[in-house]
């Protein structure tokens, strides 16, 4: 069972449902966050700080696609609108999500650094890729690697 995937599913529900205590076990207090994007498109971070209630607001995490992937778990998610496309990375370890990368408008290669399983493909430099964004593809965007 992936069990790491099953957590950020609970983070996504409990946001959905503006349960903030049940979100608030699910991450450590010095949580390790990093984002790439517009300026002012942090969402999520905003969310989980308590800036913006996400089940108040217009802009709902709906993620299309979640995968597990070693200590990481992928979440991508996007609007009908051409301006609403964002990736999520958690880290969980022992139970708890520990570190969470926010990508908005901004496509997203994952490579493992340290092969232990078949990759979706091979990258021109650091290593295999394990994942990349499929929503939006149409569309001109930046794209950034996070190594694993």
């Amino acid at each position: 069972m992936e069990e790491k995937k099953q957590i950020v599913l609970q983070l996504y529900d409990g946001l959905a449902r503006g349960e903030t205590e049940k979100v608030a076990v699910l991450l450590t207090p010095d949580l390790e966050w990093w984002f790439h994007g517009p300026p002012g498109r942090e969402h999520m971070m905003r969310v989980l700080t308590g800036v913006e209630e996400e089940f108040k607001r217009g802009f709902p995490f709906r993620p299309r696609l979640v995968v597990e992937l070693g200590k990481w778990v992928v979440a991508e998610g996007w609007e009908n609108r051409e301006d609403v496309y964002w990736v999520h990375a958690w880290a969980v370890e022992g139970g708890i999500i520990t570190k969470f990368r926010e990508y908005f408008n901004t496509r997203v290669t994952v490579r493992e650094l340290c092969p232990t399983k078949p990759a979706v493909g091979n990258g021109s430099s650091g290593g295999p890729t394990v994942w990349e964004s499929r929503g939006q593809l149409g569309r001109s965007m930046p794209v950034l690697v996070l190594a694993i």
